[in-house]
């Protein structure tokens, strides 16, 4: 801090010295002006001008705040600042100079006046011009790159001495920043320095000082910040077409061990989700799954293979993979040898579920305690032009599957849901409609141990098939990002977030229920694509067009987390809510199934279509439910 403090002294000496200086160039020039016509003064009144006006001029310039802020930092204010002391400073000098001899000549005073604040203003300019200049030069070869930080608190001030400790101990590729300057909303904060970084201004003028300090990048440093604000700053930074760094939030920096530059990481599009990572109960999760067979059904898929890694923390007696498509399977395999080698008992089987008897001849022989059902298909446009593949995979191997486990006697069947099983427009989300049913109706059957767990919840972002990495291939392969419809909005959550979910429903279950996530806001599908642009440093309908296809076959404007008739029952966490279950006609149930299973086996598309119908009666066509929606937005 006393480094500091000298730093600062010195830089306002040089200043100091400069206006001085500037003041006596200022009255040479006047009185030379003015002599040209005969209106100038004598040489010994030209003394004492000079002295009193250098003293006055530097205290009214000081306690203008001109010293305050680093040259190369100055904006209008801070002219003007310049303009008001330089001003008062002439001004008291004439009238001290009056005092003492009775007489002031008026228009050198003034002359004298106009050219100093022209120097002091038009010194600063090209000082700050020419430091950003040379700056700039041989940028691309810097090892450090210049970097905005945002958010004045105890996080940056920790950041920045972080940064500066690296580079001290030479671990230079740790630490690639160049701390230039600090953005706040806190007003009393600006004009202050943390570790010789100075706090410039706020976040709506973030984006006028990335352009006047030629910024390279920013880190966004406030971990406690609430959601609609954090939203609301990481909005700016993206228009700022720059990379933009984001330090984690505060529930993760406390319980993480590493360093806190290790921690920021490039803004991902969870980032932009509004709201803080959902915190889950990991001692109810441990004391489930730990010491038990678990077995994944397609967990070799996105959320499948996330379900396989988090168990694997829990220390289960054994994980049973099962995935029909044999390269992801083999990948997580992989992944859970090179990470556990033989501590952790893994089991990888290529199997369907719609074949019944392969299924009973896995859960015979390794007699599963958990089963998790993440297998399905759910590409809602391919399903729409193959509704049988639906019908025989989602509705037939979820059926297969949970009756087996019943048989076997697991102890608890976890299936995973969506939201578009909500007054489905699509085959695809009926066909996961008549999954809850068929775990609702198993529910309600008293004649075996297992308990049925259904998770429901919207899109993952990152998972296979979402928009997000199709958004990607398009902006790096320089082609236009299509969006289906700009009113188009979906709830999101992460991949971790969803896994999650499904971990603590099956270790909070009593069998029956249907886990609803609280996802908060829904996000506008055009706004994600706009800002995924601009974390590319690019901006969008410009340099990257954004184009609106049309909905596709069977999609909907808004998804749903509850129908009409679900209430909503508390949990221990505070975001994930019970659906109320819709009570089912056992036997009608089960006639109105075997005629889908017996259309699909036939593969009479009208057939297997019209059975979903009657199966769900909420099941209806995307052009009614829409516009429904659109009438009420």
């Amino acid at each position: 801090m006393k480094k500091i403090i000298q730093k600062f002294r010195f830089r306002k000496l040089i200043l100091a010295v400069a206006d001085a200086f500037i003041v006596v160039i200022a009255a040479l020039l006047t009185n030379y002006a003015l002599s040209n016509v005969g209106r100038g003064v004598s040489l010994h009144d030209m003394q004492i001008s000079i002295l009193v006006s250098v003293i006055c001029c530097e205290a009214g310039l000081m306690i203008a705040g001109a010293y305050n802020k680093l040259w190369r930092y100055f904006n209008i204010k801070d002219y003007l600042s310049c303009v008001y002391g330089a001003s008062a400073g002439i001004a008291a000098a004439s009238l001290l100079v009056y005092i003492v001899r009775g007489n002031v000549p008026v228009l050198y005073a003034v002359l004298h006046a106009l050219v100093i604040v022209i120097g002091i203003c038009l010194f600063r300019y090209i000082f700050k011009q020419t430091f950003i200049e040379l700056t700039a030069c041989g940028r691309g070869e810097a090892r450090y790159k210049r970097t905005m930080i945002v958010g004045a608190g105890q996080a940056t001030d920790m950041l920045i001495r972080e940064i500066f400790n690296t580079r001290a101990s030479q671990a230079t590729s740790d630490a690639p920043f160049e701390p230039v300057c600090i953005i706040d909303d806190d007003a009393s904060k600006i004009g202050s320095m943390i570790r010789d970084v100075p706090v410039v201004g706020t976040t709506d003028e973030l984006l006028k000082y990335t352009e006047q300090l030629q910024i390279q990048q920013i880190i966004f440093a406030i971990p406690s910040c609430l959601e609609d604000e954090r939203q609301r700053i990481l909005d700016i930074c993206a228009k700022a077409n720059l990379p933009v760094k984001v330090m984690p939030f505060i529930s993760e920096l406390i319980f993480e061990e590493r360093s806190l530059l290790s921690q920021i990481h490039d803004i991902r599009v969870e980032d932009l989700l509004g709201r803080e990572p959902i915190q889950f109960d990991n001692q109810d999760i441990r004391a489930f799954i730990g010491g038990k067979v678990c077995m994944v059904t397609g967990g070799g898929g996105s959320i499948g293979s996330e379900l396989v890694r988090q168990i694997a923390k829990y220390q289960p007696r054994q994980i049973i993979i099962v995935d029909i498509y044999e390269n992801n399977a083999y990948d997580i395999q992989q992944e859970l040898k090179m990470e556990y080698g033989d501590s952790l008992d893994l089991v990888t089987l290529i199997a369907s579920v719609r074949d019944y008897y392969r299924m009973n001849q896995i859960m015979s022989r390794y007699k599963p305690e958990i089963v998790y059902h993440a297998a399905a298909h759910k590409h809602v446009p391919l399903m729409e032009t193959s509704p049988m593949e639906a019908i025989k995979n989602n509705v037939i191997g979820t059926f297969n599957v949970a009756t087996l486990s019943q048989f076997h006697n697991v102890k608890r069947f976890v299936m995973i849901s969506t939201d578009k099983a909500v007054n489905p427009t699509n085959v695809m989300g009926a066909s996961k409609r008549c999954c809850e049913m068929i775990i609702q109706y198993l529910s309600q059957q008293k004649d075996g141990v297992t308990e049925f767990v259904t998770t429901r919840f919207g899109n993952v972002l990152g998972s296979n098939g979402s928009v997000i990495p199709l958004f990607k291939r398009e902006i790096e392969q320089g082609k236009p990002v299509t969006v289906t419809h700009p009113d188009i909005i979906r709830y999101f959550m992460t991949i971790p977030e969803a896994v999650s979910l499904v971990m603590e429903a099956s270790a909070i279950a009593r069998g029956g229920e249907i886990f609803v996530l609280d996802m908060g806001k829904p996000v506008r599908i055009v706004a994600l694509a706009e800002n995924l642009i601009r974390m590319y440093g690019k901006e969008p309908y410009t340099e990257v067009p954004i184009v609106f296809t049309g909905l596709r076959p069977g999609e909907k404007i808004r998804e749903e987390l509850l129908m009409d008739e679900e209430g909503l029952q508390k949990t221990q966490n505070k975001l994930i809510f019970i659906g109320q279950q819709i009570q089912l006609d056992g036997e009608a149930f089960i006639d109105a199934l075997r005629r889908l299973r017996d259309a699909a086996q036939q593969n009479d598309e009208a057939s297997a279509v019209c059975a979903l119908h009657d199966m769900v009666p909420t099941f209806t066509t995307p052009e009614e439910f829409n516009q429904k929606k659109l009438q009420t937005v």
